[in-house]
């Protein structure tokens, strides 16, 4: 009988009845078996053998047997008699508790606990396992401390009564040397050193598997023979890569003390999840936490916790578009990371994400000046802190691979089977090949099923797809001919066959159960809040089959079917909003028409806030404040600003400063920042000064800057300096800025360049430069190039680069050149160029060393006017390789203005060969705007064949303007069938659709009737 489990652990003797699992079953009095002759509790049996133990250590010691106020476990003729063992156990435990009293007890003979262990049960407990182990291991504490490789003092203190609480470090490698189970171990030491309270989010690493943080499963599940539990997923061995040395890195910087933040950037399936769960094992061991934001969804869960994140935790991000790119939260996610990476006392942490390049790029991409900018603080997030990850292993991973299977790994071996020559190992293991192939074989029905799904996601429906809007949606990617064999069950068959896993990892298609939220009611205006929860069953796209969709069916417009499902089925008003962009996008006007009203119907902010726009055009204030009071029914507090301010167009001052501070307590400052605006215009400043002061009240930096600005009128400088601080210490970077130009005008030099300084810390590295440029107004030029060059270590590369041109204007030189260099050493290159261009000015004739393309094109003008056509073709061909695009193009048109036509058009074609589509495109551009037409065109009609839509466009309205209608309908088309990342209806060469198609295109490209 085994007597230290917690179900079959014997009946105990006295009054000591168990109380866990590895205490047994104690009774009271003598139980079944006899009190002294039944089976005892394991653990009190390791406690005799842990007094034994102790004894032995005391004794190796040179100290006292009885030192510790217990003997030696009873031996009668060299055998361990269970009757003596219960003796020495019950003694044992009355001399404990005498001890206990002795030592615990006050001045005043009360019962005294030691501050640090008191009453602490978790430290009692831990310490009781630890001895447990010891005894059971048959080592002292001096031969422990040898094999941990821990000190002796640390080792004997884990131990003692009245030690220091021992640390994770110290308890985790104890655990591990005497085979005890490390995370219950470090869950007893955090209860006593953070005194119970409960942890910040997430659990330990250790708790966490690799694919409950979605690393893709490989390979078959692993049964042990002759169980029924269900198998678990093994992972193939893992070949490290450079990517892993800047994870590494990572990691040790956050075991050191240091935040630190990477992204990981990479197609589908490239290992990116794989590379994060690898690199966070070191933290497993020194006790860290793991925080995987998902419920009940990833942006909520991100938003709602993110800043009770503590110290010592990695916060898992992976899939990272579904919190950045969130449309309500994802700049808000994105500014709480930033916090939590800057702010000391919460640190260290560690923040791992992943991202797809498409992703990464549509966060980090520039606005142009007059659009909005929806990611400024993800694209912040991210600068300097991606790392890519290639889609497939170069020659030495792959090698690595080898020695890796040919030690026996099965799932490595049979990936290189196939990958071996493309590298795209993976992929294969995480089954794209076998997705892609099951596509490609699909029966009809079930090949439409998955073009819809890859058409919903690549026009921006959500994860969850419904099963009706997939089966309605359908029926269009279907041949008359596979139409007419549709039996009555056909989507339940074809559903089935999409769910079948490939290779036992992934479906292309499956069943999925989005989790419902489980947070508590919080106040809000919402009458209706969009539902997250679709009727009915929704299924997942393979991500490997999305991304394959997002590539091969760029050009295809959804047909009519997809349109329709979406309108009947669609009810979440992200997914409704981005439809109908998508339909604006392909020129598919009336749909987009019906898919925005359905969005409004269901609560989206943007159509209702569109709707409104138009009932304004239209004069029709009475229907565009209705359209606003619904949306502000749906709560947004957008629409609660926007009522304000027409509340206070109306003359209804005190509904508006309601509605102002009915925002204010869902967070939005701004209805009361710009009511105070409007009452300061208007003459009122008492009432300003009370609305900028109660939007300051809610934590709005603007409104003190702006209190601080009254101040200033009313002469009293020094109240303003007050609130310009205050806003300051708030994290209002500009307003240091401001503050560091004040000192200057004041002339206070040192304050200046100290709040500068601080600016510059916090990101804002231009209140540096604007500094140098003040000095060099003022003719200090040592001072500007100073801060200039402060500027660019902090990461303002420019700075340099800007004062080096001031320089070259005011017609020094010398000094010029030197900032070039000086910007060049920064990795400024266009300081190559302009440094090459001033010493071709002066006349030096062989530049190139400075690495400027310019002046080489200078001297392949100079040698092609020379007739040396070699050799202005080898400069051009150096300008050309630096980066300067058109240098090849430029010489084309020198020999074509010569009337060299066949020399010419033999360097355009080398241009089309060599550059991107892009390339192609700006150099089209460019020789449109020098007057060369027909090379434009050329080079137009070579990037709309690589798929450039820009480039369709500009030649569907070149072919207009030619009169040749057919073709330029022929071109306009396709422009409005492709994929387009910006918005269609705003390009200026999309005008062309309008004049074609005044009432949009049906969704197979005819032209759509006039309608209501």
């Amino acid at each position: 009988m085994r007597s230290g489990s917690g179900e079959q652990g014997g009946e105990g003797c006295g009054d000591g009845g168990g109380e866990g699992d590895d205490r047994g079953k104690g009774g009271s009095g003598a139980g079944e078996g006899g009190g002294v002759g039944g089976a005892i509790h394991a653990g009190e049996l390791a406690r005799a053998g842990r007094d034994q133990q102790r004894d032995d250590d005391h004794e190796s010691e040179g100290q006292k047997n009885d030192s510790d106020g217990h003997g030696r476990l009873p031996v009668h003729d060299g055998v361990l008699t269970w009757t003596k063992v219960v003796e020495t156990v019950c003694a044992g435990g009355r001399r404990d508790k005498d001890e206990h009293w002795r030592t615990h007890q006050g001045v005043g003979g009360e019962h005294v606990h030691d501050e640090q262990n008191g009453d602490n049960q978790a430290l009692t407990e831990l310490r009781r396992r630890l001895h447990d182990g010891l005894a059971l291991s048959g080592l002292n504490k001096t031969q422990l401390a040898a094999r941990t490789g821990l000190g002796r003092t640390t080792v004997s203190q884990a131990f003692q009564a009245d030690g220091p609480v021992p640390s994770a470090q110290t308890v985790a490698v104890l655990a591990r040397a005497l085979k005890l189970p490390v995370e219950e171990l470090l869950v007893l030491q955090r209860e006593t050193a953070g005194n119970g309270e409960r942890p910040g989010p997430g659990r330990l690493i250790g708790e966490w598997g690799p694919h409950d943080l979605e690393v893709h499963p490989a390979g078959r599940r692993e049964v042990v023979d002759g169980s029924d539990v269900p198998g678990t997923w093994v992972l193939p061995g893992y070949v490290r890569r450079e990517h892993d040395r800047v994870l590494g890195e990572a990691v040790q910087d956050a075991a050191a003390g240091r935040s630190r933040i990477v992204i990981l950037v990479g197609t589908s399936s490239t290992g990116k999840t794989r590379a994060c769960w690898e690199a966070v094992q070191p933290l497993a061991d020194e006790g860290w936490r793991l925080w995987h934001p998902f419920d009940p969804t990833r942006a909520e869960a991100a938003l709602e916790d993110l800043h009770c994140v503590q110290p010592r935790t990695v916060v898992w991000l992976n899939e990272a578009q579904h919190y950045l790119g969130n449309r309500a939260a994802g700049e808000r996610i994105a500014s709480a990371v930033h916090h939590l990476l800057i702010s000391p006392e919460r640190g260290p942490v560690l923040v791992l994400a992943t991202l797809w390049p498409e992703y990464a790029q549509q966060y980090t991409a520039l606005p142009a000046p007059d659009e909005d900018d929806p990611y400024s603080r993800a694209r912040e997030l991210l600068c300097g802190r991606t790392v890519t990850i290639p889609d497939s292993f170069d020659a030495a991973a792959l090698a690595a691979a080898a020695a890796l299977a040919k030690g026996g790994d099965r799932l490595l071996a049979d990936a290189l089977t196939r990958a071996h020559t493309d590298g795209r190992m993976t992929q294969d293991l995480a089954g794209a090949p076998e997705l892609l192939a099951r596509y490609q074989s699909a029966s009809p029905p079930a090949r439409a099923l998955l073009e819809a799904a890859m058409d919903a996601r690549r026009l921006g429906v959500g994860l969850h797809l419904p099963q009706a809007f997939l089966t309605d949606a359908a029926t269009d990617y279907l041949s008359q001919y596979d139409y007419d064999q549709l039996t009555d069950n056909w989507a339940e068959t074809a559903f089935a066959e999409l769910a079948e896993p490939v290779h036992g990892k992934q479906a292309p298609l499956r069943r999925t159960t989005p989790r419902p939220p489980r947070r508590p009611p919080t106040p809000s205006t919402a009458t209706h809040p969009p539902s997250r929860q679709q009727a009915g069953p929704v299924f997942r796209l393979a991500d490997y089959l999305e991304q394959h969709g997002r590539t091969s069916r760029t050009h295809l417009c959804p047909p009519a079917s997809f349109w329709h499902s979406a309108h009947a089925h669609l009810t979440h008003p992200d997914d409704l909003d981005n439809l109908t962009q998508a339909a604006e996008e392909r020129h598919r006007l009336q749909w987009a028409h019906h898919l925005q009203r359905r969005a409004a119907d269901h609560g989206s902010e943007r159509a209702l806030f569109h709707l409104a726009w138009l009932r304004r055009e239209a004069g029709d204030r009475q229907g565009e404040e209705a359209l606003v009071r619904q949306a502000a029914g749906h709560g947004s507090t957008d629409a609660l600003v926007h009522l304000a301010e027409l509340r206070e167009e109306a003359g209804d001052r005190r509904g508006a400063e309601a509605l102002a501070r009915q925002a204010a307590d869902q967070g939005s400052t701004d209805a009361l920042v710009r009511l105070a605006g409007w009452r300061e215009m208007a003459g009122d400043g008492q009432s300003a000064e009370a609305l900028y002061r109660q939007a300051a009240d809610y934590g709005s930096t603007h409104a003190l800057v702006y209190l601080g600005e009254l101040r200033e009128k009313t002469g009293d400088a020094q109240g303003a300096e007050a609130l310009y601080r205050q806003a300051a210490d708030q994290g209002d970077t500009d307003t240091l800025c401001f503050l560091a130009e004040r000192r200057e005008r004041f002339g206070d030099r040192q304050g200046a360049e100290a709040l500068a300084r601080q600016a510059a810390d916090r990101g804002k590295t231009d209140a540096l430069f604007s500094l140098a440029e003040r000095r060099e107004d003022a003719g200090d030029r040592q001072g500007a190039e100073a801060l200039a060059r402060q500027a660019a270590d902090r990461g303002k590369s420019d700075a340099l680069f800007r004062l080096a041109e001031r320089r070259e204007r005011a017609g020094d030189r010398h000094g010029a050149e030197a900032l070039y260099r000086q910007a060049a050493d920064h990795g400024v290159i266009f300081a190559l160029v302009r440094l090459g261009m001033l010493q071709v000015d002066a006349g030096d004739r062989q530049p190139a060393d400075c690495g400027g393309t310019r002046p080489l094109f200078r001297l392949a003008e100079e040698l092609e006017g020379a007739g040396d056509r070699q050799g202005a073709e080898a400069l051009a061909r150096q300008a050309a390789d630096r980066g300067d695009t058109d240098a090849l193009f430029r010489l084309a048109r020198l020999r074509e203005e010569a009337g060299d036509r066949q020399g010419a058009e033999f360097l355009r074609r080398e241009v089309v060969d060599h550059y991107h589509i892009s390339s192609l495109f700006r150099l089209a551009e460019g020789l449109e705007g020098v007057g060369d037409r027909q090379g434009a065109e050329f080079l137009y009609r070579q990037a709309a064949d690589r798929g450039d839509t820009d480039a369709l466009f500009r030649l569907a309205e070149r072919r207009e303007r030619a009169g040749d209608r057919q073709g330029a309908e022929t071109l306009a088309r396709q422009a409005a069938d492709h994929d387009y990342s910006g918005t269609v209806a705003f390009l200026p060469e999309a005008k062309v659709l309008h004049r074609l198609w005044p009432y949009g295109l049906d969704p197979d490209g005819a032209p759509t009737p006039r309608w209501q």
